[in-house]
């Protein structure tokens, strides 16, 4: 096996080798470059967020659970309560593969805030080699109550052999100049713009009917398994810049898009990088993984998830707000993100998650 990211094939060799494991996984669990992890019943409601570098995670949580909860029956999750659930997948690692968690698309667009833990682990969303145990995760949903159930998915793991391989600037720029991986809205290839990866701008153009979504304060519950069966309205406040700029508000939670559409060539993966306070005073991006053939073959913009810390903070048009990192797969992946995979966002404009129905405010 070579260095780098592992892909979708390889996902299927470590579950199938009980490298990873879940005796009932689906096989649209395994993405190109990254595995989507599931919920299993075993959830409990706690008091605070918590890391256990001295021990397990069950041991920790006999002192600090509020109440257990079934995820057989369907539960509400409420806004700003905190939850940890076992998740269905085990690891038996070797010393050789290590790697990172993140929270799915459509997690971070709904301001769902998770993150993975492990036993005798100091850090979030890392799995470290030669981990063998549980995973668990930890789940704030911040904007909406969430009906969520056993088998759900809200996050993804990727795995890496040895090392990561990630692309220098200098290599970004040239890879751009004989594949290019950024778009202007006219679909011509862009100038890219490269500082420890490539550096993404925000769309506020004024011309827009559209250009940004704000939660509501106070919505509906939604659930997470009806698909395309939400009011936009009922969850989100549309926006509409001004003077090409708008006014990003402490607490409040944003959907945007890029300015530039975005491409992952086949044998690459890309991860945003979710927060730089060289940027700006804001989280950018809940969701960081990027799947290989992501915007191929003309580029699909991203979304970006927004939420200041402290401060109002003014976005204007094509001010750079992230970057996404680049890396190579160990081998090109032949499954690829896109129709084929029933991949949700290949192609996207402005789009809030799946489960919304944008018919309902045309």
């Amino acid at each position: 096996m070579n260095k780098g990211s592992l892909t979708h094939k390889d996902y299927a060799k470590l579950l199938n080798n009980n490298k990873i494991i879940n005796n009932h996984y689906k096989k649209s669990q395994i993405q190109p470059s990254s595995l989507d992890l599931t919920l299993s019943e075993e959830a409990y409601e706690v008091k605070a967020s918590f890391l256990s570098p001295n021990g397990k995670i069950r041991d920790k949580l006999k002192t600090i659970f509020i109440k257990k909860i079934d995820l057989n029956n369907i539960k509400i999750f409420k806004k700003n309560v905190t939850y940890i659930v076992k998740l269905n997948e085990k690891l038996n690692l070797s010393n050789k593969i290590f790697g990172k968690c993140n929270p799915k698309s459509s997690t971070g667009r709904l301001d769902i805030f998770c993150r993975t833990i492990l036993d005798y682990s100091d850090e979030y969303e890392k799995i470290p080699r030669n981990y063998q145990g549980e995973i668990f995760l930890e789940i704030t949903s911040r904007s909406f109550d969430i009906i969520l159930k056993k088998g759900d998915s809200l996050n993804q793991m990727r795995l890496i052999y040895e090392d990561n391989d990630f692309i220098n600037d200098a290599s970004l720029i040239k890879l751009h100049n004989s594949d290019p991986i950024i778009f202007n809205p006219k679909n011509t290839n862009s100038m890219v713009s490269v500082d420890s990866g490539l550096k993404i701008g925000v769309d506020l153009n004024d011309e827009n009917n559209i250009s940004a979504f704000q939660a509501k304060k106070s919505a509906p519950v939604l659930d997470f398994n009806k698909i395309k069966k939400h009011k936009v309205l009922d969850y989100w406040i549309p926006l509409k810049s001004k003077n090409s700029y708008i006014t990003i508000k402490p607490g409040k939670f944003y959907i945007l898009k890029s300015k530039q559409k975005i491409r992952i060539p086949p044998n690459m993966a890309g991860e945003m990088v979710p927060y730089d306070t060289g940027i700006g005073d804001f989280r950018v991006h809940y969701a960081g993984f990027f799947d290989p053939g992501f915007g191929d073959p003309g580029g699909s913009y991203a979304v970006l998830e927004i939420k200041t810390n402290e401060v109002p903070f003014i976005l204007e048009d094509g001010q750079v707000i992230a970057r996404i990192k680049y890396e190579r797969l160990n081998k090109k992946s032949k499954v690829v993100y896109g129709s084929n995979i029933k991949s949700n966002y290949q192609n996207q404009g402005l789009a809030l998650s799946k489960h919304f129905d944008l018919k309902s405010i045309l």
